[in-house]
């Protein structure tokens, strides 16, 4: 029986691929996804992953959520926290409201998938929990403070529950994605994409699908000795 995987974020961009590259991998898989409707209805009708619509933020709607998804399709043994938003702006501009929902969409949500389904891995003695981070979590970034804030507590964050997780056959990870290419990218100024792209030391921006590949890695059976290790996939744009 295949394992049931979460991806959290899972329908477009990054985490969309990271959906997919778990299916190819035989694993059952779950979308969640935040607000955009037609991009998940697409995805789902294309691919044929089911897909869950709730706000990752919010600890009683994921408790909801998630047991609906075991309800339905077992319990879940897999977990990828990748859904985050950006609110940039510089510390004299950024408000409470702008820190507030990133700290709370970015890293509170990896506090509750977890909790309400490291219990259920720890019953199993196996589960396996990737928490996507980002190369501005290891470097910061100018008018970032709180998403640097929360990727920075996203390695945090692994490095403490692997340590719990450890002996219950729970690995959990980190992956700090450097720049790729998706759509929130493209949307840079050329010229200030092409001087992204000249810092890269391989000479090209990330593909979804690289992400994917370190996911896929980090989940399999096999990775039960890979735990609280973030893999940074950043072209070697920063060394960490």
């Amino acid at each position: 029986m295949s394992r049931i995987a979460l991806v959290t974020g899972g329908t477009r961009g990054i985490g969309a691929a990271i959906s997919l590259g778990l299916k190819a991998a035989g694993r059952t898989v779950i979308a969640n996804y935040a607000s955009n409707d037609a991009a998940a209805v697409a995805f789902h009708a294309e691919h044929g992953i089911p897909v869950k619509k709730f706000d990752v933020s919010d600890f009683d709607t994921c408790k909801a959520a998630i047991e609906s998804i075991v309800a339905e399709f077992g319990p879940i043994e897999i977990v990828v926290n990748n859904a985050g938003i950006t609110r940039d702006a510089t510390m004299l501009r950024m408000n409470r409201d702008m820190w507030d929902a990133v700290i709370d969409t970015n890293l509170g949500s990896c506090f509750n998938i977890c909790k309400l389904t490291f219990e259920g891995m720890r019953a199993a003695k196996f589960g396996r929990v990737v928490n996507i981070g980002s190369i501005n979590g290891q470097a910061g970034q100018y008018g970032q403070v709180n998403y640097a804030a929360a990727k920075s507590g996203i390695h945090g964050f692994t490095k403490a529950l692997a340590q719990e997780g450890a002996r219950f056959g729970i690995t959990v990870n980190a992956i700090a994605p450097g720049y790729v290419d998706t759509e929130m990218v493209r949307a840079v100024p050329g010229e200030v994409l092409k001087k992204i792209v000249a810092k890269i030391p391989v000479g090209r921006l990330g593909h979804a699908e690289d992400i994917a590949r370190g996911v896929a890695f980090l989940t399999a059976d096999d990775a039960d000795f890979i735990t609280g290790s973030t893999l940074s996939i950043n072209g070697g744009q920063h060394m960490y």
